[in-house]
């Protein structure tokens, strides 16, 4: 019974597998450019100055921090891509549970959909790997970070670990978030697939409060610390701050995306439709405005540190360690790119009979991408609302330790570049599913 049901919805919810799978290419793209890069630049032989010049300029462990964070990431999103597949069956889920079907027959079929979605992708993400350690290679190699006595060299190791990560990391969320739901009696099954789940759960929103304080007490205490310590403790205040976000996320995001749409009320209807649509359904918008929350928080975190040195000091830092953040920046970046990306794209495609009933009724598909436009550009300014204030949160102490004052210098052209982004990003991963759903006739989709 399992595989047959992960067959059928595999069959039946395509697209929301598809951010599964995406995920999991990527994740295990960067597990194997990381151990092909610490294979490359670890092998024996080397001289004695060579050693030295990779440990100066840690390459070695930039590898490490490379590998160690997209395991950590391949999880968060692979958990988030999950979460919105599953949600997606909540109803056939408790049909099944109604005539007869157990929790664990349920979790299991789950585990073999994430499986079926992840496991591909990570041989595929095994070879893009090597031709990203390539290039990674060369590249540093281009910035006189690794000597030139050191020689690429491909390694076989990188393939289990990119599909045990893909394997372990897609069949522990896919059960994970399956788990409670399966676990509800099938009448109560039902009613919250029908209308959704009413509050954050009595764990998550201790453990977000929680996360907050700690990130607020921590940023007070990094204040007190030297300037390279406090840098050095930049990354722990973030994380909290933004693992806060994302465990109290609708209860954040629900009076952020009202004051938000506060700016779009204005123009019009379909403005208006939009307006409601976000602020009723918080949790729903807030698994994509969380994903780009982080997004922004961290590249304003990583890039402001750099542009308020320049802007005070005179330099940046050096090249190759501006490059090499830079990197992780957008390594970083790209992961919660794509989660928020899948999470909007899924968000409008469970809305495809409530487009077609609108057409029905009357409405134009001019109005309905308009409408879908402003949705966009409510998350949007959702997420550089949250973003830039968990940002200036992280870069007060280490801001005014280094230089007496709390407030970052960010080039206008940075900051537009990372608005409009987050812009593009939302327009796209509403827009593409909506036209898509607009050139089917109405009647067949409902």
């Amino acid at each position: 019974m399992p595989n047959g049901l992960a067959r059928a919805a595999l069959r039946g919810h395509r697209p929301a597998f598809a951010g599964t799978a995406v995920a999991a290419l990527f994740a295990a793209t960067v597990v194997s450019a990381s151990i092909t890069m610490m294979a490359a630049t670890g092998a024996d032989g080397l001289s004695s100055a060579a050693r030295a010049a990779l440990d100066a300029n840690g390459v070695g462990s930039m590898a490490v921090v490379m590998l160690i964070g997209s395991v950590y990431l391949s999880i968060f999103v692979i958990v988030s891509t999950m979460g919105t597949a599953v949600a997606q069956q909540h109803r056939e889920f408790a049909m099944l549970r109604a005539i007869g079907a157990r929790p664990r027959q349920l979790r299991r079929a789950v585990a073999v959909q994430a499986l079926a979605a992840a496991v591909p992708s990570a041989a595929a993400g095994f070879g893009l790997g090597v031709l990203v350690a390539r290039w990674w290679f060369a590249a540093l190699a281009g910035h006189g970070l690794i000597p030139a006595e050191v020689r690429f060299r491909f390694t076989l190791l990188a393939l289990p670990a990119c599909l045990g990560v893909a394997a372990v990391t897609s069949a522990l969320a896919g059960m994970g978030a399956a788990a409670r739901f399966t676990w509800l009696r099938p009448a109560r099954a039902l009613a919250e697939a029908a209308s959704g789940r009413r509050g954050l759960g009595l764990v998550r929103t201790p453990l977000g409060v929680l996360a907050l304080a700690g990130g607020a007490t921590l940023s007070a205490v990094v204040s007190t610390l030297p300037a390279e310590k406090a840098g050095q403790s930049a990354f722990l205040v973030l994380i909290l701050f933004c693992a806060g976000v994302g465990l109290l996320g609708p209860r954040i995001v629900g009076p952020a995306a009202w004051l938000a749409a506060r700016v779009t009320r204005p123009f019009g209807g379909s403005a208006e439709l939009a307006m409601v649509n976000v602020t009723s359904q918080p949790r729903r918008f807030a698994a994509a405005v969380v994903p780009l929350t982080l997004v922004v928080g961290f590249g304003v975190t990583k890039i402001g540190v750099h542009t308020t040195a320049a802007y005070r000091t005179g330099s940046a830092g050096a090249p190759g360690e501006l490059w090499l953040d830079y990197i992780g920046t957008g390594l970083y970046a790209a992961f919660a790119a794509i989660a928020a990306a899948n999470t909007l794209a899924m968000i409008t495609y469970e809305r495809r009979r409530d487009l077609a009933l609108l057409r029905v009724v009357g409405t134009a598909p001019g109005q309905l991408r308009t409408m879908a436009a402003w949705e966009a550009l409510v998350v949007a300014l959702t997420a550089l609302l949250l973003g830039t204030a968990v940002a200036l949160l992280t870069l007060a102490p280490i801001l005014r330790t280094a230089y007496g004052s709390a407030l970052p210098h960010l080039p206008w052209p940075i900051a537009a570049a990372i608005a409009s982004a987050t812009l593009a990003l939302t327009l796209l991963s509403t827009g593409i599913p909506v036209l898509t759903s607009l050139r089917r006739r109405a009647i067949t989709a409902l």
